[in-house]
């Protein structure tokens, strides 16, 4: 039976992730609180997941023609150096603090989107 909630687990990010919300923003919660798995695991899980998601998704651009490389080592680089470095800091960190870190991530992803947000007033 479990397996069939990790699956749907799955598949629910990956729908969402696909849609453009990232799909660890429901994959992590999902794993954490409703399937009791540890916080180190469930962010790791959403690491691994997210390797595929991304290659589909860079192939997908490129087919389109939405793939600019001008520059992109100066992207690839620091990006490879930070992913790994903060790998390294999630690891040793206590679960607690990585909960409290993913935690304020999420509540300043709502309010960027919240102010991202554009409102328009329809005139009579």
């Amino acid at each position: 039976m479990s397996f069939i909630l990790y699956l749907a687990a799955g598949f629910l990010s990956g729908f969402l992730g696909g849609m453009g919300m990232g799909g660890g923003t429901i994959l992590i919660p999902t794993l954490t609180i409703f399937l009791g798995v540890g916080q180190h695991a469930a962010q790791a899980t959403n690491l691994v997941a997210f390797l595929p998601m991304s290659a589909f998704s860079l192939k997908v651009h490129k087919d389109k023609g939405l793939l600019r490389t001008d520059g992109i080592l100066w992207v690839i680089i620091p990006a490879l150096v930070t992913s790994v470095l903060s790998g390294l800091l999630a690891s040793v960190l206590p679960a607690e603090i990585l909960r409290k870190m993913f935690g304020a991530f999420l509540i300043l992803l709502a309010v960027k989107g919240i102010l991202s947000l554009k409102f328009t007033v329809k005139e009579k």
